[in-house]
């Protein structure tokens, strides 16, 4: 009979977190929950532990913190707060899989914390690979530790190398669905709005994430993370607009063949994938109908229309604390966009300005790669004001 794992679900408050406690609860005690850190939601978090009774939860501050143990009283878990609240968390020793799902930047330390004290992980946080993507392999490798891609993208490309020697990879195929602006001509990008930018066709996410695949900025960031987690230069890695997000990514090998990975548009499959590899669990999730959906189509992404992704490509050639400005720069600009004071279109044009007036170093640190990472988000605001 298979031990239950005991899971740390870091940002368990967001889409990420809420859709692995819903795979904690279809599968019937496969999985204990020792350990929530979330972010300032402490309503949602105060739930969750009376749902799931972990041993110990984070907030992102102190005063969220307070409000969780008014909300809780006595007799539940040990509360911590902050970053090294988190990381504590993550670090516990009572725990088997870290799922690291905090958004942003906020979410490298946890992952770093993860990474030291030996836990696999499922990297749902894909900033942390982008920050310090050369950094969290090498410590990984060094502590003999698993990192499991959550994203569906980089889950399909784990998926689909699996009884493949990597030498005989060809290149990546990273899948986009062109976000909810594919079609939106040209001549109307500036002027569109973040509640229509926020209206996703097909996945259900969080703002900042759904406004990334809006420009595309997204898939750029994830060439970068696949980079990293699959050690291939980034001229082996192409993007692919595929609108109805059933192909989540392919890798082509060099005699041609084409390996992909499809399924319905729903994060708890490759949550639930990273959570009990190498098994495949029973979801009751709704079946693929191919046949009724009559067609897949593919084209190639529009760097006219949606110049964001290029700056990824960029962003690696500089090399070092590059692509942690590029990130930085992406939060603060998109940041400005959801509050109203930064057109759509201007999401990309100040990333690029912050990126050309960064002088890269070479990445050695992680608190170099987040002082770098907010070096651009201020740079970005300061931009954007002007």
């Amino acid at each position: 009979m298979k031990r239950t794992k005991r899971l740390a679900i870091l940002g368990s408050t967001g889409s990420i977190g809420a859709q692995a406690l819903d795979v904690v609860q279809r599968t019937h005690g496969r999985f204990e929950v020792t350990a929530l850190a979330g972010g300032k939601n402490a309503h949602k978090l105060a739930e969750q532990v009376r749902r799931f009774q972990p041993r110990v939860v984070a907030m992102a501050d102190a005063a969220a913190a307070r409000t969780l143990r008014e909300l809780i009283g006595s007799g539940g878990p040990e509360i911590l707060d902050g970053d090294e609240g988190v990381a504590a968390v993550a670090a516990h020793p009572e725990v088997d899989f870290v799922l690291a799902a905090v958004a942003g930047g906020a979410g490298l330390r946890s992952t770093a914390a993860a990474i030291e004290a030996g836990k696999q992980v499922g990297l749902a946080n894909k900033e942390s690979m982008v920050l310090a993507g050369e950094l969290l392999m090498a410590r990984a490798a060094a502590k003999g530790v698993a990192l499991l891609p959550v994203d569906s993208e980089h889950s399909a490309i784990f998926q689909s190398l699996a009884g493949h020697e990597r030498a005989y990879v060809r290149r990546l195929l990273l899948t986009a669905s062109g976000g909810p602006l594919r079609t939106v001509p040209a001549d109307e990008l500036p002027a569109v709005t973040p509640a229509r930018a926020l209206k996703h066709p097909n996945w259900s996410m969080g703002d900042k994430i759904t406004i990334d695949s809006a420009t595309l900025m997204n898939k750029g960031l994830e060439v970068i993370e696949a980079r990293w987690l699959f050690d291939i230069e980034p001229r082996r890695i192409d993007i692919v607009v595929h609108p109805e997000s059933i192909v989540h990514s392919m890798v082509e090998y060099v005699d041609g063949s084409v390996v992909a990975q499809l399924g319905v548009s729903d994060m708890r499959g490759p949550i639930s994938y990273a959570m009990a590899f190498p098994e495949r669990l029973q979801l009751d999730l709704p079946p693929l109908d191919l046949s009724r959906l009559g067609r897949l189509t593919f084209e190639p992404p529009d760097p006219a229309r949606f110049p964001a992704f290029t700056l990824a490509y960029r962003a690696l050639e500089i090399g070092g604390t590059g692509p942690a400005v590029l990130s930085g720069a992406d939060e603060g600009a998109v940041a400005a966009f959801l509050a109203g004071r930064c057109g759509f279109t201007r999401i990309a044009q100040v990333c690029e300005e912050v990126l050309d007036a960064h002088v890269a170093e070479p990445l050695h640190s992680v608190e170099q790669a987040l002082a770098a990472s907010e070096w651009g988000r201020r740079q970005a605001e300061r931009r954007v004001t002007r």
